[in-house]
């Protein structure tokens, strides 16, 4: 079982959502509406993407690499976590 299972269903309703704004992006630039309008709705589906990122790294964090940590595997899930946030943040 994954360390977001407790929040899974907030996630895919979290992640529909994003579906949908994608969707009215793609009717958005078939429409050729203004640029700005565009823009601003790409922000707000990162930023949806964004928020569904951090509940799963803060399920991870609070599941996963507290399990690793009671198992002595510190230093390799430590590096795991670096390697994803560098990946999540940029």
């Amino acid at each position: 079982m994954s360390s977001y299972a407790v929040v899974k269903d907030d996630i895919l309703l979290r992640l529909r959502k994003v579906e949908g704004q994608v969707k009215g992006l793609q009717r958005m630039v078939e429409e050729n509406k203004y640029c700005v309008d565009v823009l601003v709705q790409i922000a707000a589906a990162r930023a949806a993407l964004k928020t569904v990122g951090t509940m799963i790294i803060e399920q991870h964090v609070r599941g996963c690499v507290r399990n690793a940590l009671a198992r002595e595997r510190g230093d390799e899930i430590i590096d795991e976590l670096i390697d994803v946030l560098n990946r999540f943040m940029a």
